[in-house]
This record gives C-alpha cells, sequence and structure tokens, in this order.
C-alpha cells in the first residue's frame, strides 16, 4: 500500500472565521456539534500539479475545496487509458465513501490549479457520523448525487458530440448538491476545462463559442458565467440547431 502523504497534509492550519462559514455542512449541523467539527476541521494550500490523494494510500481525511480546481481520475502507469471520474469545483466535499469503508483510495485527485482545501480527520468524520443526525443526511444525500454523478461521467466517456461533452461537464460543475457555492460563476481556464473533458483547448474553445451563442454561458476574463444551466444540462442547444 502507497503510504505516502501529500504534501498539503504538511501545510495544515486552523481555518479563519471566513473560511469556515464557507462549508456549506457545517451551518447545517447542531450547535453542539458544530463546535465539535470546528475543533477538529483545518485547512492548508495545495498546488498546480499536487496529488492530494493517491491511489493506494489510506484515508486520513475527509476533504472539501474552497477555491481552486481539482480532477479525480485513475491516471497511473497501470491503467492504460485515463479517465477521468469528476471535476470538483469550490464548495464540493470528497471521499466519504472510501472513509466509511475505510479502504485505500482508488483514485488520484490532482491539483489543476492552486486550491485552499479544509480536511477533516477521519476519527472526527465517525464521530460526527455516529452523533449527528444532520451530519448523516449531509452525507446521504451527497453519496446519492455521487452515484448520479459517476454514471453520468461513464456516459460522458462514449459520447461523440464534443459539445454536449464539454456542455454538460459545465453543468457538473454547477451541482447544487454537490458544489453549494451558490455562485454561477466559474474562474477555469480553456486549458483547465480541456483537462476535464480530454479535448484540446482548440476544441474547447470551439464548444464554449457555440454554448455562448446559443446564450447558454458568458466567457468572461478568467472563466465563464453559466446563464441556463438546464441548457448545458439538456444539449437543447444541439436541437435548437438541427430545427
Amino acid at each position: 500500500m502507497n503510504t505516502a502523504a501529500s504534501p498539503l497534509l504538511q501545510r495544515l492550519r486552523k481555518p479563519t472565521e471566513q473560511e469556515l462559514l464557507g462549508i456549506s455542512w457545517w451551518h447545517a449541523l447542531r450547535p453542539e456539534h458544530r463546535s465539535y467539527a470546528q475543533e477538529h476541521l483545518l485547512v492548508g494550500s495545495a498546488f498546480t500539479g499536487e496529488l492530494v490523494c493517491r491511489i493506494g494510500s489510506a484515508p486520513t481525511y475527509w476533504m472539501g475545496l474552497l477555491s481552486g480546481l481539482l480532477k479525480m481520475t485513475n491516471d497511473t502507469t497501470q491503467h492504460s487509458r485515463t479517465i477521468i471520474f469528476a471535476g470538483l469545483a469550490p464548495g464540493g466535499w470528497f471521499g466519504e465513501g472510501t472513509l466509511l469503508k475505510r479502504e485505500p483510495y482508488r483514485y488520484n485527485l490532482r491539483v489543476l490549479r492552486d486550491s485552499l482545501i479544509a480536511v477533516l480527520p477521519v476519527d472526527a468524520f465517525h464521530w460526527l457520523l455516529e452523533h449527528s443526525i444532520e451530519f448523516n443526511r449531509v452525507l446521504m444525500r451527497q453519496l446519492n448525487e455521487r452515484v448520479g454523478q459517476f454514471i453520468a461521467a461513464r456516459e460522458l466517456e462514449r459520447m461523440t458530440n464534443q459539445d454536449i461533452r464539454v456542455a454538460r461537464t459545465l453543468a457538473a460543475l454547477f451541482n447544487p448538491v454537490l458544489f453549494p457555492s451558490g455562485n454561477n460563476t466559474l474562474h477555469i481556464t480553456q486549458q483547465e476545462l480541456a483537462q476535464l473533458v480530454k479535448l484540446s483547448r482548440q476544441r474547447v474553445n470551439e464548444a464554449l463559442r457555440v454554448l455562448e451563442s446559443h446564450g447558454a454561458i458568458r466567457v468572461v476574463y478568467g472563466g465563464l458565467v453559466v446563464q441556463d444551466l438546464d441548457m448545458l444540462r439538456n444539449g437543447d442547444f444541439v436541437r435548437a440547431d438541427k430545427a
């Protein structure tokens, strides 16, 4: 088993009040459980290219992304074909299934841009699981949504329409359950999006132009603004082009 620690774990500190307020599930807890979580939560910076979770390593924390961008993949030398399971946007927490089963990670989490990550130690995670009904509800809702996310990701791998692949990859980053930031703006470069959707930057640029022409998104400096999330999810712009 690979037990190498992520450099992130060497840079952990207590969260500021503003960082704590940015953790959506923390607000759902009862006051006594919120205080317990606050005592154990930590945050740390992760830098572009780092692995914050590695296949085969033992889980020590439940992790959440406060800012930045990550991708979940199977990219190792043992795999001839890289599968991108998911992109992870700010507001999202991940790895709960691995912690529940107390098994080694089956995926890598790689940092696509400098990120700020919050962590909850595995023992504190299980304590909240045993004592907080509200925490259990958060996890149940998240696990159910995660199943749908992974099914959609596998369907996306087989999809030939590249505009729809880009659209649905973007839509997944605005899932209100998995990434409850409440923000319709995503800070992402075309190169970062290309890494998530496994297309060239030039082809992603073409797809974004199509989506923008139909009013689904608006490209802005350093990212994009989603104007019609349903259009991204359903691919209505394709039907409009064929009409």
